[in-house]
């Protein structure tokens, strides 16, 4: 029963994922941006497919293919570049919170690219997932078992604490940014109004001068 209870907490949990598909070039590099926290780990799979123009559909790929991928970390440092095949499993930590940059770049070496000849890339995301190996759960005895997906339940309720703390300091920097933001204004807006004063007065008493130095007054 607590087995069964523990099995239906890990289907019904959250899962931290990014599942889409994009089009490249032959020798095309495609980017995208995922915002991490820090000590969080990336898993990622993805599946390239060519374009056929016989058929008019994304085939399986050729063998030979590859895909270059590379990530950046939000200071700019390189900390994933590596050849993979056709298909294949990445993974990284992060060690700072922010935006991470995740290329895809294919090994085409052909001279020629024809046209129409495009790659669907199908890429699967997760952050801060851990999987459980079921082959290792099903050679232990039920009470490993229950503990083993404890301590995963665990190690997923820690990474939803860290997200939240996360979320928060986001939060709090946009709330900073929009109270200077908003200070800035109000003081422009103040050095404004001097301004228009000053010219105001400024143009008074000039004119005034004026009509005096021609006995106008």
């Amino acid at each position: 029963m607590k087995s069964q209870l523990i099995g239906l907490l890990m289907n019904s949990w959250i899962s931290f994922s990014l599942a889409l598909y994009f089009h490249s070039g032959e020798r095309e590099e495609k980017c995208i941006i995922e915002d991490v926290p820090s000590d969080t780990l990336v898993i990622g799979n993805y599946k390239v497919q060519s374009w056929d123009i016989r058929e008019q559909d994304f085939l399986e790929s050729a063998p030979g293919l590859g895909m270059f991928v590379t990530v950046t970390s939000p200071s700019a440092e390189v900390i994933l570049s590596k050849l993979y095949g056709p298909q294949g499993t990445f993974s990284f930590t992060s060690y700072l919170s922010g935006e991470y940059i995740i290329c895809f770049q294919s090994n085409y070496t052909r001279l020629l690219s024809f046209p129409g000849s495009r790659l669907r890339i199908h890429l699967d995301i997760r952050v801060g997932e851990h999987f459980l190996d079921e082959s290792v759960l099903q050679a232990k005895d039920k009470v490993n078992e229950v503990n083993m997906r404890l301590e995963h339940l665990i190690e997923q309720i820690h990474h939803v604490s860290k997200e939240q703390n996360y979320e928060r300091e986001r939060e709090e920097k946009f709330r900073k940014t929009s109270e200077e933001t908003n200070s800035n204004i109000l003081w422009w807006a103040i050095v404004q109004t001097i301004i228009l004063i000053s010219v105001g007065i400024w143009q008074i008493k000039s004119l005034r001068d004026f009509f005096i130095s021609k006995k106008l007054v």
